[in-house]
């Protein structure tokens, strides 16, 4: 069965605005999963713009569905991931001049150095995605590196502003998980996904989990995070 993993990054954009202590990230997570949530994901960023190392050990104390920790691939996330030990670590590219995480990475440019961080990471029991896009050389490269999962980007897919465009991205994406499945990846997908596009990407064939962030906490400051978490989960359904 399809499941939800929230993104709690903007409750701790909102609280570092002021630099105080609230809204907390933690207190975040225990609401949304008990609106649901079928996991955790929080991405601690190199220049902390949002996430705390705080939040992350917190996180690891009381969340109890499975935590995932996005994260750049350098040697100080590394550490902090096998000190954690998150349920799963999802490696993606950042920049810090970046709003939000614009495209998949690259694992081709620098494949033997990512492949000995998936294996030092596996060997600890963490197991690793790559957050890459639908590519196909991506795809094999990320095989290579024997990692468990990727997360399929569908950022240009969310963007697309005709809906010949946006089902000519659908059809990137489909394409793109069946050549993981074929692989023996594992795959789930997320970045752009709202209440309104997000069930076709929800049908696509051995999808696993979801990972949405800024739709949720953005009807929360409205509704609250329990009942935008359970919203969510019926438009994945297609019942919203």
């Amino acid at each position: 069965m399809l499941t939800l993993g929230v993104n709690i990054d903007h409750t701790a954009t909102i609280r570092q605005a002021r630099r105080t202590v609230e809204p907390d990230p933690v207190a975040a997570a225990v609401l949304a999963e008990l609106g649901g949530a079928d996991g955790i994901t929080v991405h601690l960023r190199e220049d902390r713009r949002h996430i705390q190392d705080r939040d992350v050990r917190l996180l690891r104390e009381t969340v109890r569905s499975h935590l995932n920790l996005e994260m750049a691939p350098t040697e100080e996330m590394v550490s902090i991931a096998l000190d954690v030990k998150p349920d799963y670590v999802t490696l993606v590219p950042e920049r810090r001049e970046e709003v939000t995480t614009e495209g998949g990475l690259n694992i081709l440019s620098d494949l033997p150095r990512y492949t000995d961080i998936v294996d030092r990471l596996q060997s600890a029991g963490i197991p690793v995605s790559w957050f890459i896009d639908a590519d196909a050389e991506q795809i094999q490269a990320a095989a290579q590196t024997q990692a468990k999962f990727i997360e399929l980007h569908t950022g240009r897919y969310a963007e697309a502003t005709t809906e010949k465009e946006r089902q000519k991205e659908l059809d990137i994406l489909k394409q793109g998980a069946a050549k993981a499945l074929s692989l023996s990846l594992r795959v789930n997908a997320g970045h752009g996904l709202t209440y309104l596009n997000v069930y076709p990407v929800a049908c696509i064939e051995g999808m696993e989990e979801l990972n949405i962030g800024h739709t949720i906490i953005s009807r929360a400051v409205l509704v609250g995070i329990e009942r935008a978490v359970r919203e969510m989960k019926l438009a994945m359904r297609g019942l919203l």
